[in-house]
């Protein structure tokens, strides 16, 4: 059976969402954003039918809210939304750790290492979004590398939703995640200790969570140009 075709409206409806989503995973563009269809098209080089056929696939996802006579903002998940987003995550993380085996592992070595190191050169800095894109990176990492495309991408929508949860949620003073526990992870799963590794992961996560303040608030205004010059 041969692979469907890609249109070009296709492929460039997916550039807009990935710049967008990208935008937003690094707090480029925080909850609550106006995403003006006409300053999108002028940044992004983009034609007008397609900005808003992005805009409609990133409302599906929940990433997008998409008010009659208002348009479209970057969404702000209540309390609610957060803690339900972070016990999918649970579930769905567990299963990724689950599919990884030390086979996996050994074949994707280079990779992993390679990423370890950009962690801990982000993390010995000070840039603050550079330091939220590698920790996040390491999770979206384990669902391309476990064999189970869903999972994956189900991961990936959980992510940038939770892009927008810290941003509203998380107390400045603290990471909003550890590099050692990723190690931890790592080393349990090289070792095919599924069982060490789902732990860890599992407690990373309640850590996480625990580090939001669950209250419903509201973000300030961002601009939008500036937010999405140079993605």
């Amino acid at each position: 059976m041969s692979s469907p075709i890609v249109t070009a409206k296709q492929l460039e409806v997916q550039r807009i969402v990935d710049v967008l989503s990208k935008a937003i995973a690094q707090h480029r563009l925080r909850p609550g954003t106006r995403l003006v269809e006409a300053q999108i098209v002028e940044t992004l080089h983009a034609n007008r039918n397609h900005v808003q056929v992005a805009l409609q696939r990133l409302a599906m996802q929940r990433i997008v809210t998409i008010e009659p006579n208002r348009g479209a903002m970057v969404s702000q998940p209540s309390a609610r939304e957060a803690r339900e987003v972070f016990a999918a995550r649970r579930a769905i993380e567990r299963a990724i750790v689950e599919c990884i085996t030390p086979a996996i592992m050994h074949a994707q070595r280079e990779r992993v290492a390679r990423h370890m190191r950009d962690e801990r050169k982000a993390t010995s800095a000070t840039d603050r979004r550079a330091i939220v894109r590698v920790l996040s990176e390491f999770h979206l990492l384990l669902g391309e590398i476990c064999g189970n495309s869903v999972l994956g991408e189900i991961l990936a929508n959980l992510m940038v939703r939770s892009s927008l949860i810290v941003a509203l949620y998380q107390r400045n003073d603290v990471p909003s995640c550890a590099s050692d526990e990723h190690q931890h992870i790592i080393t349990a799963l090289e070792a095919g200790d599924q069982a060490q590794a789902i732990a860890v992961m599992l407690e990373h996560l309640d850590e996480l969570e625990a580090q939001l303040t669950l209250q419903d608030t509201l973000a300030p205004e961002i601009n939008l140009k500036d937010a999405l010059a140079g993605l």
